[in-house]
Formats: structure tokens, C-alpha cells, sequence
């Protein structure tokens, strides 16, 4: 814990500094949220194709979804995303004329979360 699922558009793959992104993320947790930064664990989704609105314009899109053990407050919550947010806007540097979407949010882990690491 925590798990942190990144989707992100394939046009953004050359401006998106993923393992950079992800060691700002960690700290950021631990800080904020308690989490232990050995802990964390980010995983990166590149798609293929998104549209946004009409799909007439050159977007892209980051959502970065952390999941947590319950217990946060609503504001832990939201400093989380936002400093997410931050750190998105520092390692993701579009392409002249792509337009960047970005968005975060923690989601609660079930209570039959269960995690495991074997060497």
C-alpha cells in the first residue's frame, strides 16, 4: 500500500518522465499521507487512443489513481491530489499544440486488501 495506477495518453509517452513522476509521487505520500515510501507501488498505463469532448482538439490525458488504506481525512485527500496534480504539471511536458488533461483521486482499498513480496 499504497497502489497508484497512472493512465496517460500514448502522444504524451515522449514528455512524461514516469520514474521521475513516481519518486516525487512516494515522498509526497509518506508526507502527507502517512505512507510508508518502500511501500508505494506505481504502475504506468499507456492507451492508445482518447477523445475528449468533440475530439476536434490535440489532447492528452494523465488520471492518477492512488489507492489507500482507509482512515484519510477528506483534506489529507486532497492535498494528496493536488500535490499529484503539481507533480504531474512538473514531469509531463506536452508536445507544442497537444493540450494536457489531468486529474487525480484516492480511492479507499477494500477491507480484503491483502498485499505479498517474495524475493
Amino acid at each position: 500500500m499504497p497502489q497508484i495506477t497512472v493512465d496517460y495518453s500514448e502522444q504524451l509517452a515522449d514528455g512524461f518522465d514516469r520514474r521521475g513522476f513516481a519518486l516525487a509521487l512516494h515522498p509526497l505520500l509518506a508526507d502527507v499521507a502517512g505512507a510508508a515510501p518502500e511501500a508505494c507501488k506505481t504502475r504506468f498505463v499507456r492507451t492508445e487512443e482518447c477523445v475528449v469532448g468533440d475530439g476536434a482538439g490535440s489532447d492528452g490525458i494523465v488520471h492518477v489513481m492512488i489507492g489507500l488504506l482507509a482512515g484519510r481525512s477528506a483534506e489529507t485527500k486532497a492535498r494528496v491530489t493536488e500535490g499529484a496534480l503539481e507533480l504531474v504539471r512538473q514531469y509531463v511536458k506536452p508536445a507544442d499544440g497537444l493540450r494536457l488533461h489531468a486529474s487525480a483521486e484516492i480511492r479507499d482499498l477494500d477491507a480484503s486488501y491483502r498485499k505479498s513480496a517474495e524475493a
